[in-house]
């Protein structure tokens, strides 16, 4: 069975070839944006099996995955500038957050959720993470795997999750499909 990831994200991509997952890319090129009283969760399933829909063919396994940063029932996308970045890692500064990622296997879709804690930021340290531009294109617009965290506290889950593919929960959901894993 043939595996396509649905997604031009690198971290996605990187996390399955850690795993030696065989896999090629077509990533979807969807709208998405939230609709008006969209809850968090729903939205994210929503995203997920958009992506994955045109993918999905006879012998062929649609990979697809949506992650989004809630904050106070508020969902950070990725930011629109950064002057958005800035306002979004403000607002995680000091507390408690949740990374929920949905991943759509086929017609599969399952969420996982991890909370995640920043230390209190000061107006410098904000900067310096949105200056660097690695959380433009990234969900609450920081990147766990890079210097945002350094600020990061604790986490509470799948750190895998975080950075937009929870790995154990996307590998039996690619093993129940079918897909041909390295140790299978």
């Amino acid at each position: 069975m043939k595996l396509v990831l649905c997604s031009a994200s690198p971290r996605r991509r990187e996390l399955l070839e850690r795993a030696g997952v065989r896999f090629s890319v077509s990533p979807s090129h969807i709208d998405e944006t939230q609709r008006p009283g969209e809850a968090a969760l729903r939205y994210v399933r929503r995203m997920a099996v958009e992506k994955a829909a045109p993918q999905r063919t006879a012998g062929q396994t649609a990979l697809a995955a949506d992650t989004i940063v809630v904050v106070d029932g508020e969902v950070l996308g990725k930011p629109r500038d950064r002057s958005d970045a800035q306002r979004m890692l403000e607002r995680l500064s000091g507390r408690e957050h949740r990374v929920i990622t949905a991943i759509c296997v086929n017609d599969q879709v399952r969420e996982v959720e991890t909370a995640v804690w920043f230390a209190r930021l000061t107006p410098r340290q904000v900067k310096f993470i949105v200056d660097s531009g690695e959380g433009d294109d990234k969900a609450g617009a920081y990147a766990l795997q890079g210097m945002a965290g350094t600020f990061v506290t604790a986490i509470d889950g799948s750190f895998s999750n975080v950075i937009g593919l929870p790995m154990v929960e996307t590998l039996e959901m690619l093993g129940e499909a079918g897909v041909e894993l390295p140790w299978t």
